[in-house]
């Protein structure tokens, strides 16, 4: 039996490895927690995800995988809420979190926070406890303030907690230089107390698969052009740019493509459910492409890389992206991905190597590189290798793991937590920090 050397606790007040992906709310933070649990546990860390109640169903402890359970806090109705609606409960999220170590008799050496809402939550413990807290923003709220303007439906309060928070955590976690940049320039972070660590990507569930193979499961024509599209279905992820640069591939360029829109709150295209899916319905109709295109839904994890396999491209093209996971999943299936230049995706993607970099709402740019890739099977298959090999190289969740543990131990050494030795018995030192730990529980709700 695997004995666990350091107990870490995640924070991810929205975003749980439980919860469908493809929604609005259930994204990249949910993989990105979900993967690095898994691969923690497997160097020797148990980690609790505490996250939100969403339905009274949901058990107090899930038990996810090897070394990882789920503890659903009550913070809020056990409903779904999005997630802009959420920082009124997360006094309550603490709390809860509080009366689970009491009544669990549970500890943490680290808390690792998700989520600007997560790390208020994680501060206050570290206020209560004196529990060093590692931070991952995931997305900030400057940069979706720059973007979205008065579509920003961020809490008044966002951008001076994320600011206290970038002030108060041992370490924060940045995933690209873009991110690190925002840190250091728009709120003042010092660069000893930034680690760039990018997100993984599963090169086991997301792997090349033989393209015929994947249209035939898919029921596509074998010799057409494919584009594909996957992730969620915003008005900030512009598949609206895409659906004009395919236009104009068939209308200027005489490219008779398909493409592929995979994602949505359903399995089923609905626009009921998701309303900018009815916005590009209504869009590839006026452009004259509605029977190029096929919305597909919402589809499992385990069925993407046939999606993304189908595909001879990849494409994103957002507004601004934080990190973006579909540009890696996509490379990591042996596919171009051609994306903006905004965020995580200049610098996943390598122009010239792994794909294009093309401006964001730009069609005529993305459709000049998507007839430029379409045209060039040696090109795509010469891009979609250097794609994997990249991804195999600098991806991998274990890497990812393998540094936020340096990050861990580096932030645990610091705090004088005394460092692991071989065959010593932790627990009368662990017996000890447990006492201590809810006798300040005690004080910290009471």
């Amino acid at each position: 039996m695997h004995e666990y050397v350091r107990r870490i606790a995640f924070i991810s007040e929205h975003a749980s490895p439980a919860a469908s992906l493809g929604g609005e709310d259930a994204g990249g933070q949910n993989v990105y927690v979900d993967d690095l649990s898994r691969q923690l546990s497997r160097l020797g860390y148990a980690v609790d995800i505490f996250t939100r109640r969403t339905s009274p169903d949901q058990p107090v402890i899930l038990d996810w995988a090897p070394g990882v359970r789920i503890v659903h806090l009550d913070a809020g109705p056990p409903c779904p809420v999005a997630k802009d609606q959420l920082w009124c409960w997360m006094p309550e999220l603490r709390d809860a979190f509080l009366r689970f170590l009491a009544e669990k008799h549970a500890w943490y050496d680290l808390i690792h926070a998700h989520f600007w809402m997560s790390g208020w939550v994680a501060l206050e413990l570290k206020r209560r406890l004196g529990i060093p807290v590692v931070q991952t923003f995931h997305a900030l709220g400057q940069t979706k303030r720059r973007h979205q303007g008065e579509a920003d439906t961020s809490p008044p309060a966002r951008l001076a907690v994320e600011h206290a928070i970038v002030q108060q955590a041992d370490r924060l976690i940045a995933q690209c230089p873009a991110e690190r940049q925002e840190l250091i320039h728009g709120y003042g972070a010092s660069c000893k107390q930034i680690t760039m660590l990018p997100a993984g990507v599963d090169t086991e569930l997301f792997h090349p698969v033989d393209q015929a193979q994947a249209r035939l499961r898919l029921g596509l024509d074998p010799s057409e052009p494919v584009v594909v599209y996957v992730g969620r279905i915003l008005p900030r992820k512009d598949v609206r740019n895409v659906l004009r640069a395919v236009a104009l591939l068939v209308r200027r360029l005489g490219q008779p493509a398909r493409m592929l829109v995979v994602g949505g709150e359903t399995p089923e295209p609905d626009p009921q459910a998701t309303p900018e899916l009815g916005a590009l319905q209504r869009l590839a109709a006026e452009l004259g492409i509605i029977d190029r295109v096929i919305f597909t839904g919402r589809r499992p994890r385990s069925e993407l890389a046939w999606y993304y396999g189908a595909g001879d491209v990849a494409v994103t093209t957002p507004w601004y992206e934080p990190f973006g996971l579909t540009p890696l999943e996509a490379m990591a299936c042996g596919r171009p991905v051609i994306g903006s230049a905004v965020g995580g995706i200049a610098f996943t993607v390598q122009p010239g190597v792994t794909g294009f970099l093309v401006p964001p709402r730009d069609p005529e740019a993305l459709a000049w590189r998507l007839g430029q890739l379409l045209v060039e099977p040696n090109l795509r298959a010469r891009m979609g290798d250097a794609a994997r090999l990249r991804v195999e190289r600098e991806f991998t969740w274990e890497r990812a793991a393998r540094q936020t543990a340096l990050v861990y131990e580096q932030v645990l050494a610091e705090a004088g937590t005394p460092a692991l030795t071989p065959g010593v018995d932790e627990r009368p030192r662990r017996l000890s920090k447990v006492h201590g730990l809810h006798r300040r529980v005690a004080h910290g709700i009471g």
